[in-house]
């Protein structure tokens, strides 16, 4: 009995002497998982993620926002679009039915510039995603801000391709035509005024195809079809909302 008793003894020491690291290799891990989503952006890195795309209209922003907490699937989104250029408006609202994908990465296939541009750049995406998730009001706050600095640089005003509305002091930016949106491309060193960092570097995330200087350009028209495949702002809220899929026509 005693060898026996002896014997299990030694048998649950050698299992807690295993179980015990991989306890606490599992525990870090865990930690730094916590770690990784709980990191908080400063108020500079926000400006330098946001400066170059605050200036999207509203329905374009609210769903490169919301698609950016899916980066593998924008850049899965972004093969599959490369790989089946030849697909017309109703033929890729058929396809798209099939797709698993979140209804803005799937919004974003009508913008093939700007899926490329985000897959591309997957570390920036995968950055403001982050951002987004973990501190969505201050990246809203953000967005006013910039828009308010561009807005009294004369640099963000209505045009014939988007109407820029001021509603109790948030700025939204609304296409002129509810079914065709434009892509705006600027320069964040130029739009803003004088960059209030010591030094004036944003990560550049341009609309591709566009050469910028001082400026503001629009992209291509890209034409889509019921609104109700988008999202948009409740900025008093800070709140953003998405539409549930479904019928839309894209252009280049």
């Amino acid at each position: 009995m005693k060898n026996k008793t002896g014997t299990k003894i030694l048998l649950w020491l050698l299992i807690l002497s295993l179980a015990a690291p991989l306890s606490l290799r599992a525990q870090t891990a865990e930690q730094s998982m916590v770690g990784e989503q709980t990191h908080l952006y400063s108020q500079e890195e926000l400006d330098r993620l946001l400066a170059p795309i605050a200036l999207y209209p509203d329905n374009l922003l609210s769903q490169f926002l919301m698609a950016a907490t899916y980066p593998l699937e924008v850049v899965e989104a972004d093969r599959w679009i490369k790989q089946n250029q030849n697909l017309t408006a109703d033929q890729l609202d058929a396809a798209l039915q099939d797709k698993s994908w979140d209804v803005s990465v799937k919004s974003l296939c009508y913008f093939p510039n700007v899926l490329a541009m985000m897959s591309d750049k997957l570390t920036l995406t995968n950055e403001m995603g982050n951002a987004f998730l973990s501190q969505q009001e201050q990246v809203m706050n953000t967005i006013q801000s910039l828009r308010a600095k561009a807005q009294a640089q004369g640099n963000l005003i209505s045009t014939d391709k988007q109407n820029v509305v001021v509603q109790e002091g948030d700025i939204s930016i609304e296409p002129v035509t509810p079914d065709v949106v434009y892509v705006p491309a600027y320069d964040p060193c130029w739009v803003y005024g004088p960059w209030w960092y010591p030094a004036c570097a944003p990560l550049w995330f341009w609309y591709p195809g566009i050469v910028v200087g001082a400026g503001f350009f629009f992209g291509p028209a890209v034409f889509i079809g019921p609104l109700d495949f988008w999202g948009g702002f409740r900025w008093h809220r800070r709140e953003m909302f998405v539409h549930k899929p479904g019928r839309m026509h894209g252009g280049t």
